[in-house]
């Protein structure tokens, strides 16, 4: 499979994290399995081609809520997809479906015309869609690690963040950046240098075998395990 990441405009940053394209190979009777890994965002997915089930067979443009563990994906030969993945905030700014609606699920979403590539999709997005104190907020959380982080850098209480976060993320701000800093550790692992444990340190694990369980819970295998098979976002 060939799986292209598109980075945004800087104007849009706060607002989509990628666009990325999937072209499947083989023909219309194939399947191939795919495991996504959590990354703490909401995707709009167009279908251009083939077919492609999460459970149930999905139709050709479809909204995919946060994931908190791997999900495996069928994906059929000859499927092709344009994509862009959200931060939670924009979307729910956009007026869609709330994301808490649909974590760990996906929502068909019709009556859209499908984009042919994602810089295509980024000029169809507002770059003033968030407002000055959600731009703000988004900022602090995409350069924090840890709620303490957060509220330091928001200026904002820890009441008044989980208040936010169950409404607008429906996760509590500590598992939301843990999807975070997983999702940069495992982005950086097929290229990381040195051992497992420097890995860790650099990304904020108090230790290799914090990282290990986290890794358990988000890829389904071990950190070394990952290492040898990481295609990010993918596994």
């Amino acid at each position: 499979m060939e799986y292209r990441e598109f980075a945004p405009p800087e104007a849009l940053r706060p607002i989509v994290k990628a666009g990325w394209t999937l072209d499947v190979p083989g023909g219309e009777n194939e399947r191939f399995r795919h495991l996504a890994t959590p990354d703490g965002c909401v995707e709009l997915i167009h279908r251009l081609s083939g077919r492609s089930w999460w459970g149930e067979e999905q139709p050709a443009c479809f909204a995919a809520g946060l994931i908190t563990e791997p999900v495996e994906l069928s994906l059929g030969g000859g499927s092709r997809f344009v994509a862009l993945r959200f931060w939670p905030w924009a979307w729910n700014s956009l007026g869609h479906l709330p994301v808490p609606g649909f974590i760990g699920g996906w929502r068909p979403f019709g009556g859209r015309k499908a984009p042919r590539t994602p810089d295509q999709a980024f000029a169809e997005l507002p770059a003033d869609l968030l407002d000055p104190s959600t731009k703000a907020l988004a900022e602090a959380i995409l350069a924090s690690r840890s709620a303490a982080e957060l509220g330091a850098r928001s200026g904002r209480p820890a009441r008044w963040l989980q208040r936010w976060f169950e409404r607008e993320i429906g996760l509590p701000p500590r598992t939301y950046l843990r999807l975070l800093r997983f999702q940069e550790s495992f982005r950086g692992l097929p290229s990381a240098q040195g051992t497992l444990a420097d890995h860790a340190a650099a990304h904020g694990y108090a230790d290799q075998a914090h990282m290990a369980r986290e890794y358990r819970e988000m890829t389904g295998r071990s950190a070394s395990a990952a290492r040898g098979r990481a295609k990010p976002p993918f596994l």
